[in-house]
C-alpha cells in the first residue's frame, strides 16, 4: 500500500513558479485522465489553487503507483517545461506524513490566511473532479472523506474559524484601507466573476462600497454577479475606459495570460491624471503585468504581497492552533490505525477460512459416527466447535490488531502466512 503527495505551495515556490505549474479545471481533468492512462492501477486527486499545486496518489500495490520523479516528469511534460525547472520545487510527503498534510491543508492550518474558508471548498471540488474522472478509489475515498471530517471538527471544536479572515478580507481591510480612508465614494471595478470576486465584493460592501462595476469575458456572468450586488455589468471591450474611471480594481479572472499589459495601461494612464489606483491582483496566473505597479499613482498587489498581513493573522490565531493541530494528530493516528487494520483484513479472512474447512470435516466425521444425535445436540456440538476455533484464533488475531495500532504489521503478517501456510 502506498500513499503520497507531491506538489508545491507558497511555502517553497514563488508566485511566478506556481502560476506556471497551476492547472485550471479543464487542465486538471485532462491531467487526471492522462495519469490514469499511464498508471491504470493507481488512484489520484489533483488540488490546484492560488497557493498550491498538489498531486495525491495512492495504490494498493506500491509498485503500481508513480514515483516522485515520475510525477515531477508528468507535471513538467504537461506544462511543456524541462524537468530540472520543476523537480526541486515539488516536495514529497508519503504515508502518514501525506495523510497529516492533507488533513492540515483541508482544515486551513497550512493556508496563507490560517482559518480561511475557501480551501475546504477547493479540496471538495478537487475530490469531486477526481471522482468524475474515475481516478479515485478506496484509498483516496478514505483519505479525502476523513480530511473533510477533520476540517469540520476544527471548525466546530475550535475558535479558529469564528472570526473568518480570507485573502479578500485581508486585501480589503489591510491593503485597500491603507490607500483609501473611505469606500462609499470610490468606483470599484471587478474583473472576473468567480467566487473570489464575489467574496471580495462582500467585504467591500461591508466597508461601504456601493459603486460597483463588473466586467467579464462572459457578459451574462458579469451581469448576474452585478445584479446580486446592486452594481452594473459592462462589456469586456470597455475594460480600458473602465480603468480610467476606477479607483479600486479587484482582478480575479482565470485567464492564462495577463489581461492588462504595461503597454495597454500606458494608453489608459494619461486619462487618469495621476489619480491613485489600487489594484488587487488575486489571479493565478496574474492578470496585471507586474511592471504596471511602477507607474505613478498605481498601487499593485499580488497574492504573495499578502504574506505580511497573513503572518500577522497567523500570530493572532496562535492560541487556537494547538487545539486544531491536536485534532489533526488525533485523526491522523486514527486513520493510520484503521488503514493498517484494513491491511490485515485479507489475512484474517484467509486464516478464518483455513480453519473453517477442517472444522466442518471433523463435524461431518463425528456426526456420521453418532447417528443417534438429535438436531439440538448437533447444534450444541457445532457451537462448541465454533467457540473452540474462535478461542484458538483469538491470540494471533489479537496480536495482529495490536500490531496494526502502531504501524504496518508486515513482519507479523509474513509470519502468520508462513505459520499457517496461507497463500496469496
Amino acid at each position: 500500500m502506498k500513499l503520497q503527495m507531491i506538489g508545491c505551495s507558497y511555502h517553497n515556490a514563488p508566485v511566478e513558479k506556481r502560476e506556471r505549474l497551476a492547472f485550471d479545471v479543464a487542465q486538471a481533468g485532462r491531467a487526471l485522465d492522462r495519469l490514469r492512462e499511464r498508471f491504470p492501477h493507481a488512484e489520484a486527486v489533483l488540488l490546484s489553487t492560488c497557493n498550491r499545486v498538489e498531486f495525491y496518489t495512492a495504490a494498493e500495490d506500491p509498485q503500481a503507483g508513480p514515483t516522485h520523479e515520475q510525477v515531477a516528469q508528468f507535471v513538467a511534460d504537461f506544462h511543456g517545461m524541462p524537468l530540472d525547472e520543476v523537480f526541486d520545487d515539488l516536495f514529497e510527503r508519503t504515508g502518514e506524513d501525506a495523510v497529516r498534510h492533507l488533513f492540515t491543508v483541508a482544515a486551513s492550518l497550512d493556508s496563507m490566511v490560517v482559518g480561511e474558508s475557501q480551501i475546504l471548498a477547493q479540496v471538495k471540488q478537487a475530490y469531486e473532479l477526481a471522482n468524475q474522472c474515475n481516478s479515485t478509489g478506496p484509498l483516496t475515498h478514505s483519505i479525502f472523506q476523513a480530511a473533510l471530517r477533520v476540517a469540520r471538527r476544527v471548525q466546530t471544536e475550535t475558535q479558529l474559524h469564528h472570526k473568518r479572515v480570507s485573502i479578500p478580507s485581508i486585501a480589503v481591510s489591510e491593503f485597500a484601507s491603507q490607500i483609501f480612508e473611505r469606500f462609499d465614494d470610490k468606483q470599484v471595478l471587478v474583473i472576473g466573476a468567480g467566487e473570489m470576486a464575489e467574496e471580495t465584493l462582500r467585504y467591500l460592501q461591508d466597508e461601504g462600497a456601493h459603486r460597483v462595476t463588473v466586467v467579464n469575458r462572459n457578459f451574462a456572468r458579469a451581469r448576474e454577479l452585478a445584479q446580486r450586488w446592486q452594481g452594473r455589468a459592462e462589456a469586456w471591450e470597455h475594460l480600458g475606459d473602465l480603468l480610467v474611471a476606477a479607483d479600486l480594481v479587484i482582478s480575479t479572472t482565470g485567464a492564462t495570460e495577463p489581461v492588462m499589459m504595461l503597454a495597454d495601461f500606458r494608453r489608459v494612464e494619461p486619462r487618469r491624471y495621476q489619480r491613485p489606483l489600487f489594484v488587487l491582483d488575486l489571479a493565478i496566473p496574474r492578470d496585471f503585468e507586474p511592471a504596471i505597479g511602477d507607474c505613478l499613482g498605481v498601487y499593485l498587489y499580488s497574492i504573495d504581497d499578502l504574506e505580511i498581513a497573513c503572518s500577522r493573522n497567523r500570530a493572532e490565531r496562535t492560541s487556537e492552533l494547538p487545539a486544531a493541530l491536536h485534532i489533526v494528530e488525533q485523526e491522523t493516528a486514527c486513520f493510520m490505525a484503521d488503514l493498517h487494520h484494513r491491511a490485515t483484513a485479507p489475512i484474517i479472512k484467509r486464516l478464518k477460512a483455513g480453519w473453517q474447512q477442517p472444522k466442518d470435516d471433523e463435524l461431518r466425521r463425528l456426526f456420521n459416527k453418532l447417528t443417534d444425535l438429535d438436531e439440538k445436540s448437533r447444534e450444541e456440538i457445532r457451537q462448541s466447535f465454533d467457540r473452540l476455533v474462535n478461542k484458538l484464533l483469538h491470540p494471533p488475531l489479537e496480536s495482529l490488531r495490536s500490531e496494526a495500532q502502531s504501524g504496518p504489521p508486515h513482519g507479523l503478517l509474513e509470519a502468520l502466512k508462513r505459520l499457517f501456510q496461507l497463500k496469496d
